[in-house]
């Protein structure tokens, strides 16, 4: 077990398409390879050959485990946030069971500390990544698709909008675009001018994750917006990874023309697939994003789910402090003075308030020597405030759950009071999130 070199490139390449093949395939994934090229060979922005570990059978010369971290930033309310994105696991099947990708993960666990990145997160196959301290904490994907049968689109004004693809010129335009509308979901993934070019001019041909980039212009060429979407169809669909309009409206008046540049898309597309019609245009953005107000009859889409490590937690909440102080200060808690205990059964967090400011975060266990059986009952004692299975906590720090729907669901999420109820419910607020990752 080691880390890889540049002489390990092609033969990871071969063994990510390999290994990581679709479901059932007889083949091995092209775009899988074309996406490990992209991170092998110096085209991603923040990944190289030196961020993969490999396992290799010395009897043989060959890689037989293989996983990589990709280091990239993200936005929490608007507050920077470090990320380590683990992905292309695999072990050759003659190889697994043997605990080889737990003692990788250790490894980029640790690069991930020392590059101070404050969670880590995959998106990965079901279950799996529990075993590593991973919590599905994170809305991916999903959204929503509209059919595209012939006729769907009433005739477009083009003199009015026109979709062309974008250039170099226009990266910083959609820069600025992306940043000015992150305010509407907590988490989001920040690119700024070099990573959109990356985008736009690095992506191999044949990558999965390759989008094509199209600017939205006004009839004497100002630009209006972009959006972006997968140059190909999977499953008859084109999928739409994003759409970006500099005012509310737009999304509206423009949505017509759009729509038609997608369709004409998708239907060039289906040319050259083998006979595959278009027939859904999907959207892998939330469903509370603005674009979906003008369009017909949308068909909802259930999102998959980013699964998430926090290895520092009470850290991790200092680093969010300013923005749970503004939460704070909204509310009819604001001003608060008091300490908040979280129990996650095997141990917990106590966070103490001054005059609205998170004065402390710490660690924090309940104590073993507390009189009678607990009944969750109000209590003089050093009880939990809230209790929370497992990590079942990062689903509520991550807006991708509400406090009802964690009482709801796990039996063992209990809140003591109607005050701490009130007080965890406007900390940690379900919120929209919306990551189109660095890949």
């Amino acid at each position: 077990m080691r880390r890889a070199t540049a002489a390990d490139a092609e033969a990871l390449v071969a063994f990510t398409a390999d290994v990581l093949r679709n479901q059932d395939a007889d083949e091995p994934d092209a775009r899988t390879a074309a996406w490990t090229r992209d991170l092998v060979t110096g085209r991603h922005p923040t990944c190289s050959t030196d961020d993969f570990t490999v396992v290799e059978d010395l009897r043989i010369g060959a890689i037989v485990s293989a996983l990589c971290l990709i280091s990239q930033t993200w936005s929490l309310a608007g507050l920077p946030c470090r990320v380590g994105q683990v992905e292309l696991v695999g072990t050759h099947p003659d190889y697994r069971g043997r605990g080889l990708v737990r003692q990788q993960f250790e490894i980029v666990h640790d690069w991930s500390r020392r590059r101070r990145e404050h969670f880590q997160v995959i998106d990965g196959v079901p279950w799996f990544y529990r075993q590593f301290g991973y919590e599905p904490a994170l809305e991916l994907r999903g959204g929503g698709s509209i059919a595209v049968p012939p006729g769907l689109l009433a005739p477009v004004d083009v003199e009015r909008y026109r979709v062309r693809p974008a250039t170099e010129d226009d990266l910083g335009f959609i820069a600025r675009i992306g940043a000015a509308t992150a305010p509407r979901y907590l988490v989001t993934c920040v690119r700024d001018e070099p990573l959109w070019r990356y985008e736009l001019r690095s992506h191999d041909a044949l990558s999965m994750y390759r989008p094509e980039l199209r600017i939205v212009e006004a009839r004497d060429g100002t630009p209006l917006g972009f959006v972006a979407h997968l140059p190909r169809l999977v499953a008859s669909t084109l999928w739409v990874l994003g759409c970006e309009m500099v005012t509310e409206d737009l999304y509206r008046a423009a949505a017509p023309s759009i729509l038609h540049a997608l369709q004409t898309a998708g239907e060039g597309f289906a040319g050259g697939d083998g006979g595959e019609r278009c027939e859904r245009l999907g959207f892998w953005f939330s469903a509370q994003h603005p674009f979906y107000q003008p369009l017909p009859a949308v068909r909802v889409e259930p999102p998959y789910v980013w699964h998430i490590r926090v290895p520092d937690l009470p850290g991790f909440l200092r680093h969010l402090a300013p923005l749970l102080e503004r939460r704070l200060a909204a509310s009819v808690h604001a001003g608060h003075t008091g300490t908040l205990r979280l129990s996650f059964y095997r141990d917990g967090l106590q966070l103490t308030f001054d005059h609205g400011r998170l004065a402390a975060v710490a660690h924090w266990t309940q104590p073993r020597d507390l009189l009678g059986v607990e009944r969750g009952q109000l209590t003089g004692a050093p009880r939990a405030h809230g209790s929370f299975p497992d990590q079942t906590f990062l689903q509520l720090l991550f807006g991708y759950r509400s406090l009802a729907e964690l009482e709801y669901a796990f039996p063992d999420c209990l809140t003591r009071s109607d005050a701490a109820r009130s007080l965890l419910a406007e900390l940690f607020p379900k919120c929209p999130s919306n990551v189109w990752a660095l890949l």
